[in-house]
């Protein structure tokens, strides 16, 4: 406890925190980690979640339809592969310029050839005309693009120097006063703003482990605080406990090919247990997920089918009856797989039904999600021995064994990457080389779509089309666990407005409706 007042001492030593009796319109908040590498949007600052200091093309309201930003409107050709976007005129940056054209064309471009987290690959050009109409050339027709418009925050292209990242100067809600890394943000409404003016005037984001954030709120030095589901169930004086609902998935990623490959680098490639269809979906039917929500994330959370449970297009016939041991039992026998000498494990052809679970050794939650998993599998015949290993190891055993990973976003672009031959073996996405040429087809054809809702019914299809499909009900690639709710204790009377459904990563995406923030009257 001494290192926690310790470090909230250091955070509040120079300046006292405002507390709600003395400053109505001064927030404190804990609600997440620092990032890394800055505020500078064509680098990856603002993917998951508002960039708060910058303004974005297009946004999506409580229930992920696209509005406009920046943008007045935009129109797509015939063939998918011109998008013209119409900007507002009265759009400043805190320095007073204009924002035009030119300044969302330098974006683009920059964000393009930054080598990052942003996948622009399909982007070939992007012109503009007068100071008020830009115009993207794509390589191939990309109904996944309009996310590119959505999560790309602006950046002047007056301004935006190698420093940028640490001092942005942006068109946003909000604008940055100072940081103090490892410490604080401290950042105060942009009077220029041209959207709805926030109520609040000053936000101090302090940076806490999530044991002194939850000794913060105790304390009451913070308005707002991110806590895991362990700290739930106590409750703590002048807060309230609110949970976001999420598409912040856990899963576990089974291998799809025969052992025998290896990568380039020389890590080994396939599993001959969860090769076998009969095995996965076994696992898929066994797990029982409303238990691992009750005991895991203490009620916290909803039960996983899929990487996109309750988006726009989430295909619900991929929901499937689960913790039926006596389903998965059947299933494995009628496929082969017996205990014919009564040590609990089933083989076939000579071949135990034995994986390892790999989790990141640094996630008490994934930790206790994997050894849940392996309890669960012992009654059907599955031995499971869950490690806990670092990425580094994890990125060398990650094509041979089943892992524990952890996904969710607002772009249908993030199942393509997951699930397509493509992708198989590249970074994270598909480790397992799950592999099935009428998936690939559906999900191509979804990306061909000339907007997202034409796509969403090839998206669908994708999961399930009655006879094959990416989800539990079909090739079962992946046994998804959970969607975990993000949980904040927030002072009494805050009103942080009606959250749309949060992607991965907890912590900056509750502040995507900061201008709806008040307190209650």
């Amino acid at each position: 406890m001494m290192t926690v007042i310790a470090i909230l001492a250091a955070c509040t030593k120079e300046k006292p925190q405002p507390t709600v009796d003395k400053v109505k319109n001064e927030l404190v908040l804990a609600i997440g980690g620092e990032p890394e590498t800055g505020f500078d949007p064509t680098t990856g600052w603002g993917r998951y979640g508002s960039p708060l200091f910058q303004s974005t093309l297009l946004k999506r309201d409580k229930d992920l339809n696209i509005s406009n930003d920046v943008a007045t409107g935009y129109e797509v050709s015939q063939d998918g592969l011109i998008w013209t976007v119409k900007l507002r005129k009265d759009v400043k940056f805190s320095d007073g310029k204009l924002l035009t054209a030119a300044d969302v064309q330098y974006t683009y471009q920059t964000a393009s050839a930054s080598g990052s987290s942003i996948d622009l690959s399909n982007l070939k050009q992007v012109d503009v005309s007068g100071d008020s109409t830009v115009v993207f050339t794509l390589k191939e027709p990309q109904s996944t693009f309009t996310q590119m418009l959505v999560s790309t925050g602006i950046v002047p292209k007056h301004a935006h120097g190698k420093d940028y990242s640490l001092k942005p100067i942006g068109s946003g809600p909000y604008k940055l006063v100072q940081w103090d890394k490892g410490q604080q943000l401290i950042v105060e409404a942009n009077p220029d703003y041209y959207g709805n003016k926030p109520f609040f005037q000053k936000l101090t984001f302090l940076f806490l482990g999530e044991d002194a954030a939850f000794a913060a709120a105790k304390a009451g030095t913070v308005d707002m605080a991110a806590i895991p589901a362990a700290f739930s169930k106590q409750a703590v004086n002048g807060m309230a406990l609110i949970a976001a609902k999420t598409v912040d998935n856990r899963g576990i990623m089974l291998p799809y090919m025969k052992s025998g490959s290896k990568t380039k680098e020389g890590y080994p490639i396939g599993n001959d247990v969860t090769a076998d269809p009969s095995v996965r979906k076994a696992i898929n039917i066994a797990l029982d997920r409303k238990a691992l929500v009750q005991g895991v994330l203490e009620g916290h959370g909803t039960p996983a089918y899929t990487l996109n449970d309750g988006l726009p297009w989430f295909n619900q016939a991929a929901v499937f009856q689960d913790a039926d041991v006596k389903a998965a039992k059947k299933l494995l026998a009628d496929n082969g797989w017996i205990d014919s000498d009564n040590d609990g494990v089933v083989e076939k052809g000579g071949l135990k039904a034995q994986l390892s679970l790999f989790y990141p050794s640094s996630d008490v939650t994934r930790q206790s999600l994997a050894i849940a998993a392996a309890d669960m599998l012992k009654p059907v015949g599955i031995q499971v021995k869950a490690e806990g290993k670092s990425w580094d190891e994890l990125e060398k055993q990650m094509h041979a064994n089943p892992v524990l990973f952890g996904w969710g976003s607002h772009d249908p672009l993030e199942m393509y990457n997951v699930y397509s031959s493509k992708f198989g073996g590249v970074e994270y996405y598909n480790p397992g080389y799950y592999t099935n040429p009428k998936v690939d087809n559906y999900m191509t054809q979804a990306l061909r779509a000339l907007n997202e809702k034409e796509a969403w019914s090839f998206w669908k299809k994708a999961q399930w089309d009655g006879e094959t499909g990416l989800s539990g009900v079909g090739d079962a690639p992946w046994a998804w666990l959970v969607n975990i709710d993000h949980l904040y204790l927030v002072k009494t009377g805050l009103d942080i407005g009606q959250q749309k459904i949060h992607p991965h990563g907890h912590g900056w995406p509750v502040t995507d409706n900061i201008e709806e923030w008040r307190w209650k009257s």
